[in-house]
C-alpha cells in the first residue's frame, strides 16, 4: 500500500520499498488508527526512517515510501495549510505554525460567539483539493476551544489551487470569527400579579441572574409588576434610570387577556417591537429597543426549560448584534429543541443552522 494517491500532474519521482528507505526522511505524517484505542501520528514529517522503524510502517500498511521532488508549481500540504489558516482566521481567533497530519487547526483566542461566513466557507470548499471544516455559525465556544480546521487534502497540489484558495477566503469578511460578549448592566422585570402579590413565588429573577451571570453580565436593578401595562413601564424605565443597558421583562407573553407584559414594553417606549419566533421553547418570545437598549420579553417557557431561545439571541444581543424578523425567522432551521433528558447545549442541534 503507497502512502497516498499520485495526481498525474504532481512530480512524485519515485517510491522506494520501506525496507530500503532506511535513512529516507518522511515527506509527510503516518497515521496510525488503533480501534477504541488510538488515533494520531506515529512518524512526524521530517523524521529519519530507523531499521526499528520498518516493521511498525509496515503494520501501518506502509510497502512504499515515497522520494517527493516538487516543482516549483507544486505545494506541500503543510505549507498550504498554513497558507489557509492565515486567510480563515479572523478577529478572535488564533492557529498554531505547527501542523499535524497535514491539517492546522484554528481556535477561538477569546471567549464568545463563532461567526461562520457560510458563503464563502462553501466557495472555499467547492475548490475540491482544500478543505475547511468549522463548528456552526453562532456557537457559543470558550477560549482555547478548536473552532475550526483546514488542509490541502492531496500531500501535494498545484499552487494555483490554493492561492485560489486563498484569494477566495480574504476576499471579504473572514470565514472564521469569534466575537467577544459585551459585560452589560441587565434590568429585569417580573411580571404577573401572582408573583406581585405573592400568591407564589418568583423562580424567574435566578434563572435570569443565572444566565446573565454566566455571560459576564451583571443584574443591576430588579422591578417586579402586576398585570398592568403601565406599571411594568414604570419598572422598565426605573431599571432604566439605574442605569440598565440592557432590559430583560419575565412572563406574560402570551394571549390570555392578563398577559399585557407585551403592552407594558410598548408603553415604556419600545420601538422595533418584532413579536413571535419560529423557536420552540420561545414562540411567544419579543425583541426591541428602547432608544439603544435592547429590550427582551420571554415567555414563561424560560421558567420551565433550561435551554430556550433566550439563550440564542442573548448572546448575539451581546456581541452588538441587531436582532430583528429576519434574524429571528431564519432561527427555524434547528429552532425546534430535543428536550433531552441530559441538556449539552451548545453541544447540540438546538438553534444550528
Amino acid at each position: 500500500m503507497q502512502v497516498w494517491v499520485v495526481m498525474a500532474d504532481v512530480s512524485l519521482k519515485k517510491t522506494v520499498p520501506v525496507a530500503e528507505a532506511v535513512g529516507m526522511v518522511l515527506p509527510h505524517d503516518i497515521t496510525e488508527i488503533v480501534k477504541d484505542e488510538f488515533k494520531g501520528r506515529a512518524f512526524k514529517k521530517g523524521h529519519v526512517i530507523r531499521p526499528e522503524d520498518v516493521e511498525h510502517l509496515r503494520r501501518l500498511g506502509k510497502e512504499h515510501i515515497y522520494v517527493l521532488e516538487l516543482r516549483p508549481e507544486d505545494i506541500h500540504e503543510n505549507e498550504a495549510a498554513l497558507l489557509m489558516a492565515a486567510a480563515l482566521a479572523g478577529t478572535g481567533t488564533e492557529y498554531s505554525q505547527e501542523i499535524v497530519e497535514g491539517k492546522v487547526g484554528i481556535k477561538a483566542a477569546v471567549a464568545g460567539l463563532l461567526k461562520i461566513n457560510r458563503e464563502v466557507l462553501l466557495q472555499f470548499n467547492l475548490l475540491g483539493e482544500v478543505m475547511c471544516a468549522t463548528l456552526q455559525n453562532n456557537t457559543p465556544v470558550s477560549k482555547g476551544e478548536q473552532v475550526a480546521a483546514a488542509r490541502l487534502i492531496p500531500l501535494v497540489s498545484e499552487r494555483q489551487v490554493v492561492e485560489q484558495a486563498v484569494a477566495i477566503a480574504t476576499a471579504g469578511e473572514p470565514v472564521v470569527r469569534v466575537l467577544p460578549l459585551r459585560r452589560v448592566n441587565a434590568g429585569l422585570v417580573i411580571t404577573g400579579s401572582e408573583i406581585f402579590y405573592g400568591r407564589i413565588e418568583d423562580k424567574f429573577e435566578q434563572v435570569l441572574r443565572d444566565k446573565l451571570s454566566l455571560l459576564g453580565s451583571e443584574v443591576v436593578a430588579v422591578g417586579f409588576a402586576p398585570d398592568d401595562p403601565q406599571l411594568i413601564a414604570v419598572e422598565i424605565h426605573k431599571c432604566l434610570a439605574a442605569g440598565a443597558e440592557l432590559i430583560v421583562t419575565s412572563g406574560g407573553m402570551s394571549v390570555d387577556p392578563d398577559d399585557v407584559t407585551r403592552q407594558g414594553i410598548k408603553e415604556a417606549g419600545a420601538e422595533a417591537i418584532v413579536y413571535g419566533t419560529p423557536v420552540l421553547p420561545g414562540a411567544m418570545f419579543l425583541v426591541g429597543r428602547i432608544g439603544l437598549v435592547p429590550v427582551l420579553g420571554l415567555p414563561a417557557c424560560g421558567m420551565f426549560h433550561r435551554i430556550t431561545v433566550l439563550d440564542l439571541v442573548l448572546p448575539r444581543i451581546l456581541t452588538g448584534e441587531t436582532i430583528g424578523r429576519e434574524e429571528l425567522a431564519a432561527l427555524g432551521h434547528g429552532g425546534l429543541c430535543r428536550n433531552c433528558q441530559h441538556c449539552q447545549y451548545p453541544v447540540c442541534s438546538f438553534g444550528k443552522a
